[in-house]
């Protein structure tokens, strides 16, 4: 009898996991489909994390798996504040180590990265060899079982068929009630069975992960890194050249980027401080490698008190160097103003400069490759992680607000960029709309204004694209906007960003509804018309 009865205990629960991940495929389609996701895909988060729970218990019985579980909630909420793809990736790393930690300890974070790829890869074919395994369990008696089954009701289903289909053409009132009745599209019904085989690929590899994506790698593939067994009057001259070269170009730095003394013949300071911030960073890469391969923690240049200093200074310049790349992209910024790229741009210039601590720390203190291995991945992994809350398009636009020229006027090529921004530019652009005293250019931003304000109140009228980033955005914008309860429309000629009028009178006129509406706090505008372009010339 107990034999029995474990043996039912995997069935029951890979029937639960099969319920589970189809509940989960259902409700992303009531969610998502054909709808932008909003806060609800943090929801989804929820849900998936809560029945990864039920259908694996020994998930909540590791220390470690809880942990991750843990995790994966964090980035649930910052996806249910607002939706965005890095965010959503963090979640499905976590959700995915929270499971694969059942089976197996976080010892090194490259075999891990290895065994997350394996996982991805596999996942389109894990459903597909778990439908072989139950078809296989099943046997042929089972076969059998069902072809008898379908030969039993065929009859009675055909003959059934047949006589309503005379009865219809006899009977009027049966005709009319077959009539009422609409077949399903099956193009649809093909376009939502695709969309559920979507979901069921990322969700069931967590509930049931291959086992090699939990394998034993080698630590050797890691463990100890190829190293190159120089002797150590080579390893002494090498750095002390380094050390000199580097030294050149840090003092010239610091002269001219640094202090802003003036620069000999025609070379300007923006000439000097604009070229070779991405250069010097590779340069700091190579050099961050070559102590990787050319020093091991313990050996006899390790050792040496010689090569120890000097590796000491070399990773001090190196630092300065970054800091100077650093320096050289804000200058740039203060000169072209800035974007996400050029934000991307100095947070790694940062993780470079704490990996090339991280090495120099590791060979002083004789410390593994994998500690030097997972440091840097838990670096990089809390820059992503604030990366995903903050958002980095509204400090872009407040940047660039903050600093515009408004006294010259604002270029039009910034407030083009300011319109792609989205959502995340409508507080900047309210903020500069007062600022500004030029009419023209008052214009153009109240043009781009009003627009980035009915698309986040058009946004936030459909319950599947709502966020509580946007609610918040949205009730200080009207806040800024000195009347809570409407918002006039600009003028009907308006100046776009790269001066082209548009001519739009039936704009409409975007309103906040009651606080007691729930659901939301903006009530619905009628859609934005259609825009016809206009040169100046003909407008006038």
């Amino acid at each position: 009898m107990s034999l029995t009865r474990n043996l039912r205990t995997p069935h029951r629960r890979f029937l639960l996991k099969i319920v589970l991940a189809a509940g989960l495929a259902a409700t992303a389609d009531f969610l998502f489909f054909a709808h932008d996701p909003g806060s609800t895909l943090g929801l989804f988060a929820l849900l998936w994390i809560l029945a990864l729970a039920i259908g694996t218990p020994a998930i909540v019985r590791k220390k470690r798996s809880i942990l991750a579980l843990c995790i994966a909630t964090g980035f649930a909420l910052a996806l249910l504040d607002q939706p965005g793809l890095l965010a959503f990736l963090l979640f499905g790393t976590a959700i995915a180590l929270a499971r694969l930690m059942v089976r197996r300890r976080f010892d090194n974070a490259a075999l891990w990265a290895g065994r997350l790829a394996l996982l991805g890869i596999t996942a389109p074919f894990t459903p597909l060899i778990d439908l072989g395994r139950v078809l296989r369990l099943r046997g042929k008696g089972r076969m059998r079982r069902f072809a008898t089954v379908i030969s039993v009701v065929a009859l009675p289903l055909a003959g059934g068929a047949l006589f309503l289909a005379l009865f219809a053409d006899a009977n009027p009132v049966i005709a009319d009630v077959l009539g009422r009745i609409q077949a399903p599209d099956i193009g649809w019904l093909i376009v939502h069975f695709f969309f559920w085989g979507i979901v069921l690929v990322g969700v069931w590899p967590i509930f049931r992960p291959l086992a090699m994506a939990t394998r034993d790698f080698d630590p050797g593939v890691i463990e100890p890194l190829p190293v190159l067994n120089l002797p150590v009057i080579t390893l002494i001259l090498s750095l002390f050249t380094f050390n000199a070269v580097f030294a050149l170009q840090n003092v010239l730095d610091i002269l001219f980027l640094w202090s802003g003394a003036p620069l000999p013949g025609d070379i300007t300071l923006a000439d000097y401080a604009h070229r070779g911030a991405y250069v010097l960073i590779a340069t700091a890469l190579l050099a961050g490698l070559f102590v990787l391969v050319a020093l091991r923690p313990g050996s006899a240049a390790a050792r040496s008190g010689t090569v120890r200093a000097l590796l000491v200074l070399w990773t001090g310049q190196n630092i300065l160097l970054v800091a100077s790349s650093i320096l050289r992209t804000m200058d740039y910024v203060d000169a072209y103003g800035m974007t996400e790229l050029r934000l991307a741009a100095l947070a790694w210039m940062g993780l470079v400069a704490v990996g090339l601590f991280l090495i120099s720390w590791r060979l002083m203190f004789g410390l593994s490759a994998r500690w030097l291995i997972n440091a840097n991945a838990l670096a990089a992994a809390l820059v992503l992680s604030v990366s995903s809350v903050v958002d980095y398009r509204a400090v872009v636009a407040h940047w660039n607000v903050r600093h515009a020229d408004i006294a010259g006027g604002s270029s039009f090529t910034d407030l083009c960029y300011l319109n792609q921004l989205g959502a995340s530019a409508l507080v900047p652009l309210i903020d500069l709309e007062t600022r500004v005293e030029d009419p023209k250019l008052r214009a153009q931003v109240r043009w781009l204004r009003y627009r980035a304000l009915v698309r986040v109140i058009e946004r936030q009228q459909d319950w599947h694209s709502w966020t509580w980033r946007n609610d918040r955005r949205l009730r200080r914008a009207m806040a800024m906007l000195g009347n809570p309860a409407t918002v006039s429309q600009p003028s009907d000629h308006n100046p776009y960003c790269d001066r082209t009028i548009y001519v739009s009178p039936t704009l409409p006129v975007p309103t906040v509804a009651d606080e007691s509406q729930p659901g939301g706090s903006t009530a619905s505008p009628p859609p934005v018309s259609e825009e016809r372009p206009l040169t100046e010339g003909s407008a006038q």
